[in-house]
């Protein structure tokens, strides 16, 4: 059994931690203790025994730290109340089973910030399981490209038509085939210049060097490239 003080401590170290990265600490803990043990509930987990090795100054601030790791385990479904104990008493979720390590946890980490059930299902398995691997650019350009093969699609052009060419020509404010005719001459230039600026900005440099880009921008590009797959969509209905 690993207590929390022997996994973490320095107290102000504990302290600085996010709710999420005490959490992991939280459940290391859990998963090192036997099955059905008594501490496996909130009271016991929190009690002055569970902090009486950092300094008494801290005890408190310890305290209120973990019941805010613990809340989140169950708001992320990592633990569960166990039935037919004392409702106070949880047990660890298979999902929380399966984060056995520091690498297991970052990647849940990064699972959510980049739902999977939000993508559009062209680009859910290739660029999910990139920026999984922390391939943020990678992920970037696939989503990228993948507008630019449903453009074209769409358009039944042949693969000599690529890039910010091909956005022009499809939503062209006048002829282009993917155009919405019946929207105003401004909301239909400011969907070409759209498409344009995003192939451009996104797509084009990412093909061509490597672009330093974090998770969470990874993310926001990301979700504006399965909104741009979704536009393609509807212009294909009209």
């Amino acid at each position: 059994m690993s207590s929390i003080y022997e996994l973490l401590p320095d107290h102000e170290a504990l302290l600085n931690l996010e709710v999420e990265e005490l959490a992991r600490v939280v459940l290391q803990h859990l998963q090192s203790l036997p099955e059905f043990d008594s501490q496996f509930s909130l009271q016991n987990f929190t009690s002055r025994h569970t902090v009486e090795k950092y300094p008494g100054g801290y005890q408190n601030r310890i305290l209120m730290a973990l019941r805010e790791a613990w809340a989140w385990l169950e708001i992320e479904g990592l633990i569960v109340p166990t039935r037919g104990f004392h409702p106070d008493m949880v047990s660890i979720t298979r999902k929380g089973e399966n984060i056995k390590d520091e690498g297991a946890f970052k990647a849940y980490r990064k699972a959510k910030l980049l739902p999977k059930q939000l993508l559009h299902f062209s680009i859910v398995e290739d660029v999910w399981s990139n920026f999984l691997r922390g391939k943020c650019d990678t992920a970037i350009f696939e989503a990228f490209k993948a507008v630019e093969i449903a453009v074209r699609n769409a358009c039944g052009y042949a693969e000599e038509k690529y890039g910010v060419d091909l956005m022009r020509k499809a939503f062209h404010v006048d002829s282009g085939p993917l155009t919405d005719q019946n929207r105003p001459k401004a909301e239909r230039t400011a969907t070409e210049h759209l498409f344009v600026g995003a192939m451009g900005l996104y797509k084009n440099p990412h093909s061509h060097r490597n672009v330093s880009v974090t998770a969470e921008e990874a993310v926001e590009i990301i979700m504006f490239a399965s909104h741009l797959l979704r536009v393609v969509d509807s212009r294909q209905k009209l």
